[in-house]
């Protein structure tokens, strides 16, 4: 499996069968966000949810940096109805990355700055090198987080904090990120690639419905109200009754105990 674009590549992962890597590569701009990655990055993220080979997925940008930010250079002279459909455009590729079924780890080496650390809290866990650095600068560019910071990130970290990083535009330096909840671990820079599909490798051989269900569900119950996400629990609850992996689990449980189960996927 490879899916070959001027800067984002999808391709498999040669000693974890199931796991793909969306690899940003545009190494002379530190994988900078233009028009043309973004649309790559929505273009791998369909590639990499459409295919049921994949089973986990890893966002990574090289050694350098995961993604330093978006492209000032093409966004400065935007005027304000440009603004409009090139942040809709922008928004909407992160938004096919947080919505991927399947576990997604932001691999994160040097900078994750702007648009890069947008495009980190689109995946489920985050895994940094020691000399990461992570930040929403914009407000030092006089405006906002336009691709989901202002959204994504309080919901992660709470608004305080959220507030703290965004009002300043400081960069966040690994430990600290971790304590914050921004990233999940923290690791020697040289073991950021192979640390993260660690993380999300051990996914692979779940129940793969089960798996997507539990990401939109709490996802989904997250930008609504208590009763509204018990409803949406409840009724993926009940739909899996319907999968394979269900009766497997379930009979395997009932017949040599826990942890025993063969999931196929479906």
């Amino acid at each position: 499996m490879e899916n070959v674009s001027e800067f984002v590549r999808v391709e498999a992962d040669p000693e974890n069968p199931g796991v793909a890597v969306i690899r940003i590569d545009r190494p002379k701009a530190l994988n900078a966000l233009n028009g043309t990655v973004t649309r790559e990055i929505a273009e791998a993220a369909a590639t990499v949810s459409a295919d049921p080979s994949v089973r986990a997925v890893v966002l990574y940008g090289g050694e350098r940096a995961f993604v330093a930010g978006a492209d000032i250079k093409e966004m400065a002279d935007l005027t304000h109805a440009e603004m409009l459909e090139y942040s809709r455009a922008l928004q909407n590729a992160l938004t096919a990355v947080a919505r991927i079924p399947k576990p997604v780890v932001a691999a994160i080496s040097g900078y994750a700055l702007g648009g890069g650390c947008e495009l980190a809290l689109c995946a489920d866990f985050r895994v940094a090198g020691a000399k990461a650095r992570l930040g929403q600068p914009e407000i030092q560019l006089g405006v906002i987080p336009g691709a989901g910071g202002t959204q994504r990130l309080p919901r992660l970290i709470g608004p305080a904090r959220a507030k703290d990083l965004v009002f300043s535009g400081r960069h966040v330096r690994a430990e600290e990120a971790r304590e914050i909840g921004l990233v999940d671990r923290v690791v020697p820079d040289e073991e950021v690639y192979t640390a993260a599909v660690a993380l999300v490798a051990k996914y692979v051989d779940g129940p793969a419905v089960a798996l997507a269900a539990a990401k939109e569900t709490i996802d989904r119950g997250l930008e609504t109200d208590l009763d509204t996400g018990l409803e949406i629990e409840r009724l993926h609850f009940s739909g899996l009754f319907s999968t394979e992996d269900q009766k497997a689990g379930m009979r395997s449980f009932v017949e040599e105990g826990p942890g025993k189960a063969t999931f196929v996927g479906r």
